[in-house]
């Protein structure tokens, strides 16, 4: 990643969705994009999209637009993707293993190397195709092969003492995928992906959105004349 550009979280987030239309793009022989075309497939604001390429470093031209190739490749470098970073994943559980089984990493410049489990009935397994080693071994095997980045996929209770052993093997980020918050020295980053918020917070979307139809829809039926007549006695 390119350290002299600070990049707002916002404009970070929406990077990887710029990466993957302009990835879709090229793939159709497209050689040119315009902001307001990534806007319209995105739901984006055209003067929004213009602001988060300028971090990319790619110049556009008058009534042509973005070189397409050039935008994804400014945003691989920008990011990091351009380098391969090797991972260990901790919990190979469910959602760990199916962490292992997406190959929508691989693009985005991450290899998940190995697992590690504390279930012996999973410890020397292959999980996708990736080796599953006991988690006593992961800090000393991640200082010998000094990956720097973890994954954690094990239930709370256990996610701190994993977060532990990363820090004493040398881990440097940690992808945080257990609803707990982490207690790591400052020189370590955590990036918190917290399932259950995300959940609560769809949940509570849903809830707003059927009410708001459900209060409409008496409305509309309250002022709707009756078609069966006056009614007289």
């Amino acid at each position: 990643m390119d350290t002299s550009v600070v990049i707002p979280e916002p404009t970070l987030k929406r990077l990887p969705r710029y990466h993957q239309l302009l990835t879709a793009l090229a793939h159709t022989s497209l050689q040119s994009v315009s902001c307001s075309q990534i806007g319209a497939d995105l739901g984006l604001d055209p003067t929004q999209v213009r602001k988060d390429l300028a971090v990319v470093r790619v110049t556009g031209k008058p009534n042509v637009g973005y070189s397409v190739a050039e935008l994804v490749l400014g945003i691989e470098k920008l990011l990091g993707w351009n380098n391969s970073k090797d991972a260990f994943l901790a919990g190979a559980g469910n959602l760990g293993a199916a962490l292992l089984g997406y190959g929508g990493f691989a693009p985005l410049g991450l290899n998940i190397v190995a697992a590690f489990d504390i279930d012996p009935r999973k410890i020397g397994t292959q999980v996708c195709g990736k080796h599953v080693l006991s988690l006593a071994k992961l800090a000393e095997l991640a200082r010998r092969m000094h990956v720097h980045i973890g994954i954690i996929t094990v239930p709370a209770a256990q996610a701190q003492s994993v977060a532990h052993l990363m820090v004493e093997g040398g881990i440097r980020a940690i992808w945080n995928l257990a609803p707990v918050t982490l207690r790591v020295p400052d020189t370590v980053v955590v990036q918190n992906e917290n399932l259950e918020s995300s959940l609560a917070a769809l949940s509570y979307k849903l809830d707003v959105r059927l009410r708001a139809e459900a209060e409409r829809g008496i409305t509309e039926n309250a002022t709707v004349p009756d078609a069966g007549g006056t009614n007289e006695l």
